[in-house]
């Protein structure tokens, strides 16, 4: 790391900077200073708008009592987006403890009582507005599911027939919708096994959200793709929060749109998991 642009954090003296994961969209450091340690996520050739959502996203789980890191400063250095939190020590925990802090999350109702976000979400393959709606299929379908169908159109990502049945899905999601009652309420937006950690004293905490006001079984639906959520995880959830007669068939909603998501990103190592679930939605239907 370049020590003129350290230099322009507003941090006090650094000691030292490490590089880490940081996922699959930024450069990240592990900055340490005499008093405290850092997390900083980098962006390059990125406005300072870039970390404008995820801001929001975190500034919404402080407000929620939501275990998650604590934003320090953000902005612009040399062209560069970045972002500093506070470096939280990882220990081991309880999944049943996680599956009650995202129920916890799930609680906290829309401001608005629409579905959307304060922020769009910025990504470096697909971008999201998360223009408020009243409906979480036209939050879900348009605003969700037809840019990144419109984003694999551009790609040349879909395979033959994929688009097809793609467009099949998307009437029998719409038609299912219509008959399922959603609320918006906060949701994590990328709930993958890389996206919680559990802190020293075993608390569980949630990192690196896309946030925005939906229907809940959007991140429960996505937790089902990589795996990482043992079934403490999922027990600890309904002792909280039941899930609604159904999640079983609408889980594949937002697994088809997660795995888009990395179709989209990835390229075509994703079309026969997109195809899986293509097939899954459009056979509920016959």
């Amino acid at each position: 790391m370049d020590k003129k642009w350290l230099s322009k954090l507003p941090l006090p003296e650094i000691t030292n900077i490490t590089p880490i994961g940081g996922g699959d969209v930024n450069v990240a450091y592990h900055v340490e200073t005499a008093k405290q340690d850092y997390f900083l996520l980098v962006q390059a050739d990125q406005p300072a708008s870039f970390y404008a959502g995820e801001v929001a996203g975190l500034k919404a789980f402080q407000q929620a009592d939501i275990t998650a890191p604590h934003v320090i400063a953000h902005g612009q250095i040399y062209g560069d987006a970045y972002l500093v939190l506070d470096f939280l020590p990882q220990g081991s925990g309880s999944q049943a403890d996680l599956g009650h802090l995202v129920a916890q999350l799930h609680q906290v109702q829309s401001p608005t009582e629409r579905f959307g976000f304060s922020q769009p979400y910025a990504g470096t393959s697909v971008s999201f507005a998360n223009a408020w709606s009243d409906s979480w299929t036209q939050s879900f379908v348009n605003q969700r599911l037809d840019v990144l169908d419109a984003s694999l159109l551009k790609k040349q990502l879909w395979a033959e027939g994929q688009r097809t049945q793609f467009l099949t899905a998307r009437a029998n999601i719409i038609e299912t919708l219509a008959h399922h009652h959603s609320q918006p309420v906060l949701l994590h937006g990328d709930l993958w096994s890389g996206n919680f950690i559990f802190l020293q004293d075993g608390r569980p905490a949630l990192i690196d959200p896309a946030a925005w006001y939906g229907d809940r079984e959007f991140d429960v639906g996505i937790t089902t793709v990589f795996g990482g959520f043992t079934s403490d995880f999922y027990r600890g959830y309904v002792s909280q929060l039941p899930l609604d007669d159904g999640f079983d068939q609408r889980q594949h909603f937002y697994r088809l749109y997660y795995l888009m998501v990395h179709l989209d990103k990835f390229g075509i190592t994703y079309q026969r998991a997109v195809q899986i679930e293509l097939n899954a939605i459009n056979q509920q239907s016959q």
